[in-house]
Parts: structure tokens; sequence; C-alpha cells
């Protein structure tokens, strides 16, 4: 008897989770991931234990978005006691991890400067030795950095704490997800399973290619009394069919936020992958996963924050992303984890490492890495590059949040790389404070004027302009700002006419436009085609 075949509905999220919480690099690596498990998790659960009507409060002041407060509106205060009993016992080790990373942080900063750190080696907590290098800087500022790679293969590596979630949306609204744990739904099916699983690529075919219900949940290991559930995220109805791109052009599609894809009918290039689902109603026009490639030539990845490396997005790509390019680094250093060992870690085998002015060569295309320099509250992090993407002689610069610290960087890039054809920019400008997002990883209190002074903000309308000044574009385009409505969960960002970004955004484009350079602030999508053939006729003659 013939086999049913079913299709995964299009609007399905395959969420991935650690600990029940929202899953983002810093929960991988196990040094980043013991920090934000003491630093961010157990507090934000200890708060709402004690308080849970000033997080409900909290919730519904606009001013508080992005704070750090639990959505369930002060209810289920057990079940949140359960999963803090459920973290603390499965997570001991990682609690014992950032304990001792105070502790020899502490060692460090008390021990006399510029002495050798040869006899520190015995006192460096027991957990930690074997697991750490120390070092000074060049003014004898003592420090230490990771073997990080080794840490991977520890007890450390929490990967039976990742699991998957998978459910049917109909909206975009979602708790702001670095705050809120997801608790149990009815609507909600819950998987044990790390995110390298294989089973995970299967369900993902599944969007584009018929499969069979009962072997996808046997792979699965879906428990038999959640059958009915899994059952209704199929459907026999084939979903539109992705038509491959075969003009003679470079089409570019914005996907929304920092999410460009780049089509020749030879290649595809996808940056910073943060897809939409298709399938439900929404109030803006947008592409979604039914509009990318069935395969992927390479996925590009500015740098390391939550916006611009999205799993959700990610793991149901990575069974036709051939090619994936990060940002080179090996530091060690806690607050810049390799997002090489990241992805590798997670399942994807095709992890390729770029570096400054580094360049890689295929077809007709070349992709530079760039430097990227602010946005990341003056921390030393090499993981962020920009990037030069060149098709023939048509060229395409993705400058995400850099801030533009200083011009003259930029200047000596243009020396070599020469004037752009398109420009895409971050504008952000304002910026959350450095804590929002590395505040876990602090050892010491930092104070309110620190903390405020140091942000994770993107040029302003002056900064911006020293690109457009240096690079020459004939069109430069505001992106990466999070106004999308399914970005509200992962940016918590609402602008008003009157934001810092808005208003200097708007005076970036304007005087572009009064300059004969086209311009625009995107959202939703947008859709170009360019004659990059023509381009390399013309330079060439």
């Amino acid at each position: 008897m013939k086999q049913e075949l079913f299709y995964l509905k299009p609007n399905v999220i395959i969420g991935p989770l650690v600990d029940r919480w929202y899953a983002w690099t810093h929960l991988i690596s196990p040094a980043t991931a013991a920090m934000n498990v003491v630093n961010r998790h157990l507090k934000i659960m200890n708060s709402y234990i004690q308080s849970p009507q000033i997080h409900a409060a909290a919730v519904r002041n606009p001013k508080m978005l992005g704070g750090p407060f639990m959505d369930y509106n002060g209810q289920r205060v057990d079940e949140v006691k359960q999963l803090r009993e459920e973290i603390t016992t499965k997570q001991a080790n990682a609690i014992a991890f950032a304990a001792a990373v105070k502790e020899l942080d502490k060692l460090l900063k008390g021990y006399p400067k510029g002495l050798s750190l040869e006899p520190l080696y015995d006192k460096v907590p027991d957990i930690l030795k074997g697991y750490v290098e120390l070092l000074y800087d060049i003014n004898n500022n003592a420090s230490f950095r990771f073997f990080e790679s080794l840490l991977y293969k520890s007890e450390f590596y929490a990967k039976d704490s990742q699991s998957v979630a998978l459910w049917v949306t109909n909206n975009d609204e979602r708790p702001f997800c670095l705050s809120t744990p997801q608790l149990d739904e009815e609507h909600i099916l819950h998987l044990q399973i790390p995110f390298d699983h294989a089973g995970l690529d299967v369900l993902s075919r599944m969007k584009r290619e018929a499969g069979s219900i009962d072997e996808v949940a046997a792979l699965l290991g879906v428990p038999e009394e959640s059958r009915a559930l899994f059952d209704t995220f199929f459907t026999k109805q084939e979903h539109p069919r992705y038509r491959k791109y075969e003009g003679d052009k470079a089409r570019m599609r914005y996907f929304g936020h920092a999410c460009i894809l780049i089509e020749t009918k030879e290649v595809s290039i996808l940056v910073d992958p943060l897809i939409s689902y298709y399938g439900y109603e929404s109030g803006v026009t947008h592409f979604s996963d039914i509009d990318l490639p069935d395969q992927i030539d390479y996925v590009l990845i500015t740098h390391n924050h939550q916006d611009h490396i999205v799993f959700e997005t990610l793991l149901p790509l990575r069974h036709k992303i051939k090619n994936i390019i990060v940002p080179a680094t090996n530091s060690g250093s806690l607050q810049d984890p390799s997002l090489k060992l990241t992805f590798e870690n997670i399942g994807f085998t095709n992890v390729i490492e770029i570096d400054e002015l580094e360049a890689i060569r295929f077809e007709n295309c070349t992709i530079t890495g760039l430097p990227f320099t602010g946005e990341h509250s003056d921390l030393n992090i090499r993981t962020k590059a920009c990037f030069h993407i060149a098709i023939d002689k048509f060229t395409f610069l993705f400058v995400a949040d850099s801030r533009v610290m200083e011009a003259r960087l930029y200047q000596h890039v243009q020396r070599i790389i020469g004037d752009v054809d398109v420009l895409f920019l971050g504008m952000e400008c304002e910026g959350a404070p450095l804590s929002w997002l590395y505040g876990p990883l602090l050892t010491e209190d930092l104070s309110r004027e620190n903390d405020q002074s140091r942000r994770l903000a993107g040029s302003d309308f002056e900064k911006g302009m020293h690109l457009v000044d240096i690079f020459h574009p004939k069109e430069a385009y505001v992106y990466a700002m999070g106004q999308e409505p399914w970005l509200e969960f992962i940016s918590s960002i609402k602008y008003t006419p009157e934001s810092k970004p808005i208003v200097q955004s708007n005076m970036l484009v304007a005087e572009c436009l009064k300059r004969g350079i086209i311009a625009e602030r995107l959202f939703g999508e947008k859709e170009l085609l360019y004659d990059y053939e023509q381009q390399a006729v013309a330079a060439a003659l």
C-alpha cells in the first residue's frame, strides 16, 4: 500500500530553546552560556517569583520594552519555580563555572600588577584548570582567555539542555525573547533533542518535499501521546514552489531588518538571515521562506548579536546552505566566543571564517570581509565584519550596524576596494546600554553613567554620511532598523516619528536624494535588479 505523503505547514515554527529559554549564540558557547544561566535566567526567575506583579506592570509599560521582565501577567509562578529548580539541577556545572570565573577575575585584579602570572596557575579555581590561559595586555592589565574548543568537549557544554519547540503561528506576537522562557502550552510540542539532530533537517525539507509523518515522527522521537498535536503541523496541500532566478541581472531582495538575498543565475548569497513565515495574515507585505532558493550558496553573518544570528531561521535552512561565512576569531575571551565553533557544534559542517580584507572568490563573484567598528559597547570583540560583494564589476557594501568611529578607517578601505554601487547601512543610533546584552558576562557592577554611555548603537546622520562621502554609492539604503513586526520579540523596538533613529535616517535619505543618490529606508520588502554584466562591459571598455 502506497504511503500517504504530507508537507510541513508553512507557518510552523521550529524554535530552538536552551532550558526553555530562547536559544541565541551566547547560550551555545559554554562560557557565555554559564554566565547567562546565572546572571540572566536565574536572576529573572528569582525576581519574578518574588514580585510577579511588578513584572506584569513593567511589561505593560512601553518605556520598559526589552527589560528583564517576564511576560506571564503575574501568573504561573509555580511553573516558573519548577523550571528554576530544573535548571539549578541540570546546570549545576554551569553555575559552578560562573562562580569560578568570578573568583578568577577577583584573583587577577588583586594580584600585584606586572609580576609574572605563572605562580597564579596553582590558584586558578580547580574546575577552570586546563581551560584557561592567564595573560597580560601590553599595559600589564591581567586577564585570561579560554581554550574554547576544549570547553565544548567538556561537561560544561550542556547539550542535554537543548530542545526544540514546534507550533503553528498565526501572527507576529510573542513575548520579548531574552526575558521570558517558554512554558508548556497546549498548542506547543516540545522535543528534547539537540540542535544538531538530523531529524530537524528531514522535518525542514518537508516544507518543500512531501514526506511521511510516521517516519519523521519516529526520527524525532515524538511521544505517542503527542502524535495528535504533531500531526496537526502537516498538510497535504503543496506550497507555492520557488522559481529559481534565471535572469541576466543581479537580483536584490530585502526580507526585513538586515536580511538581504543577492541572486544571479549562477549564485545565491543570503546576508544575516532572519526570515518571516509564510501562511498567516500580516499587515506588512514581505518576502518569506517560500521566497528562498532551494540551495543557498553562501550565508554571510556580520556579527554576533541575536537579531543577526537567528537559529529559528538558520536551523530550518541548514539542509540547503552550502557554505556559511562568519567573522574570524580565536581570542578565547569571554565576550567574544567563536562563531565557527558555535555553528559547528549545532550541526553546520560548512563554516568558513573570514578576516578583515580577506576575500573568497567563486564564479564571477568575490566576497571580501571589511572592518566593522562600534556597536559593541567598546568591548574588545573581533567577531564582526562588514561585507563587500562584487559580481563582476558591480559592487554591494553591507555595513550592518557598524558605527563609523573614525572616518579615515573607511578612507583606507576605499583606497583598496574603490567606490561601491549600492550601500546598505544600519542607523539604529540610540542602541541599548552595554548591560542589556553583555551584562551577564560582567563580574563587577557597572555604574549607571558608564553603562548608559557605552551603547549598542549604529551610525547617526553624520557618521552615516561619512560612508556616503567616502564610497560615493549610486544607491544608499538604510536597513537593520528592527522595525518589522516579526522582529519585535527579538529587538523590542517600537519607533515613533520623533525617535532619533527615524529622524537621523530621514536626514540621511533626504541628503542622498538631494545629491541625486537613490536612497530609502527599507521596510517590509524590496526587490531590485542590477545589470552587472553591462557594468562589467562598460568597465572593460
